[in-house]
């Protein structure tokens, strides 16, 4: 809890762009960073948690698609990418074809909705992945979007706790 009070001490500390570089490594949206930067002080997790879902309620379409911006195909980790390799661990010793078939799913998703396909990939298998794309490629566009900002949220929550650990 001691290491939890110092990293939400230094955090409250920084001035805003020192802050809003911090926050980039968790979410690419700007708007997103500004929203949770102007919640401070944040007393505790709970309350930085808190500005995080309140600041992904809050995102408009255009904001929606910068948060996307920052997150690597499923399937396909970004290269020297500490976070995307963490993130998408189950991917890892998959067989070619269940990759092929993800790179496939990817695509008719991209395809249909316009952007990467976006989950909360911590703890999931590539099997996992790929049946959740397959059921959510049914979404209608608005359907999708609010799944998205939910998955960017627990996405979020996630890196904001490593943050936390890591600060």
């Amino acid at each position: 809890m001691a290491l939890t009070t110092t990293a939400l001490s230094r955090l409250n500390a920084l001035d805003d762009s020192e802050l809003d570089a911090e926050l980039a490594e968790v979410c690419s949206s700007p708007t997103w960073a500004g929203m949770v930067r102007s919640a401070r002080p944040w007393a505790d997790a709970d309350a930085l948690h808190a500005a995080n879902a309140e600041a992904m309620a809050r995102l408009e379409a255009a904001d929606l698609d910068d948060a996307m911006a920052g997150h690597a195909r499923i399937g396909q980790p970004t290269a020297g990418d500490a976070t995307s390799a963490r993130e998408q661990a189950g991917v890892h010793g998959a067989g070619d074809a269940l990759l092929d078939e993800l790179a496939q799913a990817n695509a008719d998703y991209e395809a249909k909705f316009g952007h990467v396909f976006l989950i909360c990939a911590t703890g999931r298998t590539a099997d996992m992945m790929l049946g959740a794309l397959r059921e959510r490629y049914g979404n209608d566009a608005e359907a999708e979007r609010e799944t998205v900002r939910g998955e960017l949220r627990k996405i979020n929550d996630i890196r904001l706790d490593r943050l936390l650990e890591e600060a």
